[in-house]
């Protein structure tokens, strides 16, 4: 009876098993399971190996546990089943009865054990660390694969021949959205593998691939502009004022912006040429350099690889009208990626969290960024970049001080106006 007892054990144990090579194998990444391979593991590789031809490991899989199934069924009921009857008779039962309560209780409880030891505690285990699973148990698959070759090619024909009656043609789709890729980072944070320092530039840098020049670009109105029409001591006073390095040339008309000096560079020249009682024509000893030219709706990325193939490390945003829009540095990209750098006299800050939970912001602050730290959607196919842009998109108008709107669980106030830019908004929530 022990030798039953034990053979039934075993049965139930090698279902665990292949239920948990299934779950680990394709739960698996295949991004982990390359790391490992290239780290020597062979298991790693075979496992690899298996993943990308799952109609042929889960025929394998499926033949091992059905085999298993039937016998542990048949096996059981044909000798611990009848056992147990003959036990239960000898205590005064009825034949028929004991055979009944027999079959069933035995049935009940090889039925328990094989939920408990031969499904639920080896997918979690499988599920905890796939990976790792995956590489140990994948060289027996491989193995079990090739035993039962044969039924596997035909099991795994006939399983194709239905998926084509259904019209799901071609391998399984392997493919991550953005959302589950910040879902990982959000859960590498919590687990302590990335600081919160790491996982904001982290969520930087995506943002930055989504953004366009617009969201990148200091607005022109914003830009500190030299003219070369203006009077010399005019410039002077300009280039002594500036915390700038560089700064966009214009000569005369506002879009005919020529290129970009060095600040230093022509102050000096033109103190030293004031003193001399040379020409004061800017014009005639002006370093000015040629600066690249992107649209304004040029993505980011390709806006950064223009900035580093320029000398200047500055880009200048025209319209699609040849308006000047505003200008790029290399600052600009690294403030999206690390949040705005404190300079020098009033600070504005882009969100500021107030007492009653209502958050100020400020009318440039970037709406990814906005969006982020609220938890509101936006509308991928949207043409505006800043919280103002949004605004405007939303009420179709300049708005008036104090008018409002809600969207979604939120109530959007406009509190502040700079001319015609829309420079704070309360956001709350609404009623």
């Amino acid at each position: 009876m022990f030798t039953e007892i034990a053979v039934v054990v075993v049965l139930i144990v090698l279902n665990g098993l292949l239920a948990m090579s299934e779950l680990a194998v394709v739960s698996s990444r295949p991004a982990r399971l390359a790391v490992m391979r290239d780290q020597g593991s062979v298991g790693a590789a075979t496992a690899l190996r298996l993943s990308e031809d799952p109609g042929r490991f889960l025929s394998a899989v499926q033949i091992g546990i059905t085999l298993v199934g039937v016998l542990s069924g048949a096996y059981s009921g044909a000798t611990l089943g009848e056992r147990l009857a003959k036990w239960l008779s000898m205590q005064g039962m009825s034949a028929a009865a004991a055979d009944t309560v027999g079959v069933i209780l035995v049935v009940v409880a090889i039925t328990y054990l094989s939920l408990i030891i031969g499904e639920l505690v080896p997918k979690q285990v499988a599920l905890r660390d796939p990976e790792r699973v995956a590489a140990r148990v994948a060289p027996a698959m491989a193995v079990l694969s090739k035993v039962a070759a044969p039924l596997v090619w035909l099991l795994d024909a006939s399983g194709k021949i239905v998926l084509r009656l259904l019209r799901q043609h071609g391998g399984p789709e392997q493919r991550m959205t953005e959302e589950e890729v910040k879902t990982i980072i959000a859960e590498a944070e919590s687990a302590g593998i990335l600081e919160l320092e790491e996982k904001e530039m982290i969520s930087g840098v995506m943002r930055l691939a989504d953004r366009t020049a617009t969201g990148l670009m200091t607005p022109r109105r914003d830009v500190e502009i030299l003219d070369l029409s203006d009077e010399p001591h005019e410039i002077l006073t300009k280039l002594r004022a500036t915390k700038r390095s560089r700064l966009p040339v214009q000569d005369g008309e506002a879009d005919a912006i020529v290129g970009v000096v060095t600040v230093k560079d022509l102050y000096d020249r033109m103190a030293a040429n004031l003193a001399a009682g040379l020409p004061d024509d800017i014009r005639a000893f002006a370093d000015i350099q040629p600066a690249p030219v992107v649209s304004d709706n040029t993505r980011a990325i390709d806006v950064l690889k223009a900035i580093r193939s320029s000398s200047v490390h500055m880009a200048l945003v025209f319209d699609e009208y040849g308006h000047f829009e505003g200008i790029i540095t290399s600052i600009d990209v690294l403030e999206a990626i690390t949040g705005a750098f404190h300079e020098e006299g009033p600070d504005e800050p882009a969100f500021v969290v107030r007492h009653d939970g209502s958050f100020l912001v400020a009318g440039w602050m970037p709406v990814d960024e906005f969006a982020d730290r609220i938890g509101i959607p936006l509308d991928p196919d949207a043409d505006y970049e800043t919280v103002a842009g949004f605004v405007l998109n939303v009420l179709h108008r300049l708005p008036e001080v104090g008018e409002h709107f809600d969207q979604g669980p939120w109530r959007f106030e406009v509190v502040d106006l700079d001319g015609r830019r829309i420079d704070k908004v309360l956001v709350s929530r609404a009623a």
